[in-house]
């Protein structure tokens, strides 16, 4: 079985689309995270749905835990207007991680490792710098068990 036997269609985010709305998209459609892509619409990072909701953790309680619990639960639960007005562009950490990328001829060993190692539920298919679509970890699980 290769990447291609597994692959589905999957909603991108450009650079400068709304975070709010990318963060919208992930809940909306329940997907395992995102795919960012750049102006040619290739993938530019991908990130599971915990880095993307880290985008909007203040970076202070992030840093801090205790600092999160003394925040009263009103202004808690508003966390994520702190994206109101930013784009994805704006947000995204400024550290490149490896990018989950494979070829459609990618074994679902190599797409299994990919994940392991780059901590994504989510694996972009790239051929000839075009995105095909991705794979995610439940597809794979799925077929393999």
């Amino acid at each position: 079985m290769r990447a291609r036997d597994l692959l589905a269609d999957f909603p991108v985010v450009a650079l400068d689309s709304s975070a709010i709305e990318a963060a919208r998209l992930l809940a909306d459609q329940d997907l395992p995270g995102l795919i960012f892509v750049d102006d040619a619409g290739s993938p530019f990072t991908i990130l599971p749905g915990t880095q993307v909701l880290r985008l909007a953790v203040p970076a202070y309680c992030q840093d801090d835990p205790a600092l999160a619990r003394v925040v009263d639960e009103a202004h808690a639960d508003r966390f994520l207007r702190g994206l109101d007005g930013l784009s994805v562009r704006q947000c995204l950490p400024k550290e490149h991680r490896e990018l989950p990328v494979a070829r459609p001829e990618a074994t679902v060993l190599e797409l299994a490792a990919l994940m392991a190692r780059t901590r994504s539920p989510l694996v972009a298919v790239v051929e000839g710098g075009r995105l095909l679509g991705a794979v995610t970890l439940q597809a794979l699980l799925d077929r393999v068990l």
